[in-house]
C-alpha cells in the first residue's frame, strides 16, 4: 500500500477484506491465489476514481469476482495436468479461537464443499456463490458476470442441481461431528481396523492429493473396509510412529497427521447419519505451509 493511502482507504478495506478473501478462496481453493486477487483488487480500487463509486463494497465484490474467474481459468489447464486428484488448500486452525474462524469463513466452506464446486466452470462457481453463499441479487450477479439476469438464474439452478446431489442429507453437530472423529482417532492410533470400518459408512470414500510431491493414490478409494485398511496399515509399517491431532479444517472438526513427528498431511471428514461417508487427505507439501509442521 502506498504512501498515499488516506487513513479512510486502509479503514474501508480492512472492514471488506475478510468478505473478498472468502470470496477468492472459495473461487479458487488456495490462499496464495486467493491473497492475490485481494490484493490485485485492492490495487485497482486504489487506482480508481472512488469519490465516482456508489458502494466500495460493490465495486470490491465485483472485481474480486471477475479477478477469481480469470485466475481460475487460468488455473484450470494447470489442475488438468495435474497429479492425482486437486483438492482445495486446506485451512487449518488448531486454536479455534483464531482470526480466521469468523463467519466469513466458517459456513460453506468445507473440503467437501469445494470439491463439488470443481465440477462448475469458473462462471457457473461465481454465480452458485454469489447467490447461494453470499445472498447477492440476480441483478448484481448479472452486473458483475456481464450476463443476463436469465442466464444468471439458469446457471445457478444447474449449480445448485450439482451440488445438492453429493451435498450431505442433514447438518451434523460439530459436537457430535468432533466426538465422533475423536474416536476414530483413537482407533487410528493403534491401528484397530474393525473400530474404525465401525464407524464407516458402508460406501465412505477416500480422496486423497499428494500433488506428484509425495505417494498418494490416484484414485478415489471406496469401501469401509478398504479405506479402514488404509490407516491400519499406514501404523502397521510406522509402528508407535504415527500421531493425530484434532484440528478445525476449513471450518469443520478434522485432523492433522503427524509421521515421526513431521507433518504428513491434513484430514477433513464428511459425515452422515453418524457414520464418515467421506475423506478428503491433503498431503501435498506445499498445501500444508500454513499448518504446524512438527508436533
Amino acid at each position: 500500500m502506498t504512501e498515499t493511502t488516506s487513513p479512510a482507504e486502509l479503514a474501508t478495506f480492512a472492514a471488506l477484506r475478510p468478505r473478498l478473501f472468502a470470496i477468492a478462496y472459495r473461487m479458487l481453493g488456495t490462499r496464495a491465489d486467493a491473497e492475490d486477487v485481494v490484493q490485485d483488487a485492492w490495487l485497482r480500487w486504489h487506482g480508481s476514481e472512488q469519490q465516482a463509486l456508489r458502494s466500495a463494497e460493490a465495486w470490491l465484490v465485483t472485481i474480486t469476482t471477475r479477478l477469481a474467474i480469470d485466475r481460475l481459468r487460468a488455473r484450470m489447464a494447470e489442475r488438468a495436468s495435474y497429479v492425482g486428484w486437486w483438492l482445495p488448500e486446506p485451512i487449518v486452525e488448531l486454536d479455534e479461537r483464531t482470526p480466521e474462524s469468523s463467519a466469513e469463513l466458517a459456513s460453506e466452506v468445507s473440503m467437501a464443499f469445494l470439491w463439488v464446486l470443481e465440477r462448475l466452470s469458473p462462471e457457473e462457481r461465481a454465480a452458485f456463490l454469489m447467490r447461494q453463499v453470499f445472498d447477492q441479487d440476480y441483478a448484481d450477479i448479472a452486473g458483475m458476470l456481464g450476463k443476463s439476469e436469465s442466464a444468471c438464474r439458469q446457471m445457478v439452478h444447474r449449480a445448485q442441481e450439482r451440488v445438492q446431489q453429493q451435498k450431505p442429507r442433514f447438518d451434523v453437530p460439530k459436537e457430535q461431528h468432533r466426538d465422533l472423529l475423536a474416536r476414530f482417532m483413537e482407533a487410528a492410533k493403534v491401528g484397530d481396523r474393525a473400530a474404525m470400518k465401525a464407524m464407516m459408512a458402508g460406501d465412505v470414500q477416500l480422496v486423497a492429493d499428494g500433488g506428484g510431491k509425495v505417494n498418494s493414490f490416484l484414485h478415489i478409494l471406496h469401501g469401509a473396509g478398504r479405506v479402514a485398511g488404509v490407516y491400519w496399515s499406514l501404523e502397521h509399517q510406522n509402528p508407535n510412529r504415527v500421531a493425530y491431532r484434532q484440528a478445525r479444517v476449513n471450518g469443520a472438526p478434522g485432523l492433522v497427521r503427524y509421521v515421526d513427528g513431521k507433518l504428513e498431511s491434513a484430514q477433513s471428514f464428511q459425515v452422515e447419519d453418524g457414520r464418515i461417508a467421506a475423506i478428503f487427505i491433503v498431503r501435498n507439501p506445499d498445501k500444508l505451509t500454513g499448518v504446524p509442521q512438527f508436533i
